[in-house]
């Protein structure tokens, strides 16, 4: 014959260790989750940096859009055919900052020209669809850029730079 012993069958003392153990361990959690979220970066930082997605389906052709990536004016152009054309019409050697058309737009994706919209003679920001190539015109200094964003004349050194950019889908581009 055997006697039961008082190990056998969980007690009120069995439970209210385990009790107070999830209690602790939970009310720790809590204490140390703060200090570990703080480590995380601020929201406005993310944002900062973060990649962007820009839906190009509502931008007619011929249409110019302007965004803001990591506080740059970035602006998204849908180019017509006679703009793809003049653009890459234009002898590459005569530029200021030989560059062909097919370098500056990814490929299969012609008809969309995305460019960091600053100046790069002193950060102005350039009028799209503005000067003699019906490209971009900045009217600090005078530079004009052609529908490619290339330097065709005044004082700016180098072409509006492209951002890194790529298409998520046909109509859908993820700038950063």
């Amino acid at each position: 014959m055997t006697t039961a012993s008082s190990a056998d069958h969980p007690t009120r003392r069995d439970f209210l260790f385990v009790a107070t153990g999830a209690a602790a361990a939970v009310g720790g959690a809590a204490a140390l989750w703060p200090f570990i979220s703080q480590m995380n970066p601020d929201a406005s930082t993310i944002a900062a940096g973060a990649p962007i997605e820009v839906d190009l389906s509502p931008i007619a052709e011929g249409q110019d859009i302007k965004v803001f990536w990591r506080g740059k004016p970035i602006y998204i152009s849908h180019r017509t055919k006679k703009q793809i054309e003049e653009a890459r019409a234009v002898n590459v050697a005569s530029l200021p900052d030989p560059q062909s058309d097919e370098a500056r737009v990814k490929s299969g994706h012609d008809q969309w020209l995305v460019v960091i919209g600053i100046c790069t003679h002193l950060g102005c920001i350039p009028i799209a669809h503005e000067g003699s190539y019906d490209g971009f015109f900045c009217p600090c200094h005078g530079s004009v850029y052609d529908t490619s964003g290339r330097i065709r004349q005044g004082p700016a050194p180098s072409n509006l730079a492209v951002p890194p950019y790529q298409f998520v889908s046909d109509t859908k581009i993820q700038i950063g």
